[in-house]
């Protein structure tokens, strides 16, 4: 995997936001981890000599800041790292970041303050432990019980801190993700008018000299607005409600091009009742026929599977067009099909991180969009 500014941008925000997907390697997780405790170990060190060191003879003495430095180093570690293994058992524990995503205030802050104080409460005494007596020291009137006390005290303050400060950082972060989000559905209702604009056309044509067919078109179109005005609406939708909206749209299309379009969409119940963001399936649905079955004269079928499996939402867009190779050979395709994808990447890199993926490959014949997903269910 290819580490650039890009992946390395979403994996500290990954890092930050709990209720994120984790974006890049795992190992990268715990190289934040590793800098944050680097640099809280430095601030430590710098309040440890404010705080208690001799004027003048304690600041300019290098050693003592190394020694020093080292002992809040293996705290920090100790604490940084317990409270990264909480977070991680905590997330699986409820249901992963998109359960998180859903939890109402009460529940959001007993989680992200709640797992920084115990990891502190936990980490501490450790690290201090492992620190040696020593770490102590400079604590006026120090004894055994009174310096734990002190240093308990001192570290479920910071915890506490610690979380407010990456509460503010994960706002702003899903205020960002958000702003994305609906920038990218209006550059797909950018791409809308095309196809409703050609459907009245196409209604209005017909009613002089096919009143029948032309009420079916509008019937289907009609059942294509209704699903799609509803889904826009959501963060979530059940797959059945976006299978629907597929099927009104291949409906509108099947009216258009009659005999030359077909078309299939199987699905079992765990996956109809999965939730996924809106309009992910309808840009693939949409390539498949314009760009794959409309430019041939027979037309063909496209195929609308969807399943879980493994523990993942797995759906899958195939048709019997033209194919990859003799899309790539023509002028670029009509009807935003380039921004439709890199759109609909960007999605599922803003919502899902790596956990998702969108693969194109030829089949013989056309073409086949395979979508795999994080399980989510209803």
């Amino acid at each position: 995997m290819k580490i650039d500014r890009t992946l390395l941008r979403g994996s500290w925000q990954s890092w930050v936001s709990a209720d994120m997907e984790r974006i890049g390697p795992h190992w990268l997780q715990l190289v934040w981890t590793a800098l944050f405790c680097l640099v809280l170990a430095a601030v430590f060190t710098v309040f440890g000599f404010v705080a208690y060191a001799d004027e003048g003879r304690d600041w300019l003495e290098l050693p003592r800041w190394r020694h020093w430095f080292g002992k809040n180093l293996i705290v920090t570690f100790t604490v940084g790292y317990a409270i990264h293994g909480l977070f991680e058992l905590g997330g699986h524990w409820v249901g992963g970041p998109s359960r998180i995503r859903r939890f109402k205030m009460p529940a959001r802050v007993a989680f992200f303050a709640g797992i920084p104080l115990l990891g502190t409460l936990v980490g501490a005494p450790l690290g201090l432990w492992l620190a040696g007596a020593e770490r102590m020291s400079w604590i006026p009137g120090n004894d055994g019980t009174r310096a734990v006390f002190v240093s308990l005290a001192f570290w479920a303050v910071a915890g506490f801190i610690i979380y407010q400060l990456f509460a503010t950082k994960s706002r702003a972060i899903a205020a960002e993700r958000a702003a994305t989000e609906a920038q990218l559905r209006l550059l797909q209702a950018q791409m809308e008018p095309h196809f409703l604009f050609n459907t009245l056309a196409n209604v209005q044509a017909l009613i002089e000299h096919d009143g029948p067919k032309a009420r079916r078109m509008l019937g289907a179109f009609t059942d294509y607005l209704r699903a799609g005005l509803a889904n826009l609406r959501r963060e979530r939708a059940p797959l059945a409600e976006e299978l629907a909206l597929a099927e009104a749209y291949l409906r509108v299309q099947q009216a258009r091009m009659e005999e030359r379009l077909a078309f299939t969409i199987d699905a079992d119940e765990a996956a109809r009742r999965a939730l996924l963001p809106p309009l992910l399936l309808q840009p693939l649905v949409e390539n498949a026929v314009v760009h794959g079955l409309e430019p041939q004269i027979a037309g063909g079928r496209v195929r609308v599977r969807a399943r879980v499996e493994a523990g993942r939402l797995l759906v899958e867009v195939q048709d019997d067009g033209r194919g990859l190779a003799a899309a790539g050979a023509t002028a670029p395709p009509r009807g935003g099909h380039g921004l439709a994808l890199a759109n609909l990447r960007e999605r599922l890199r803003t919502g899902f991180g790596d956990a998702a993926t969108l693969e194109l490959m030829g089949t013989s014949p056309g073409t086949m969009a395979r979508l795999r997903l994080p399980l989510e269910a209803a």
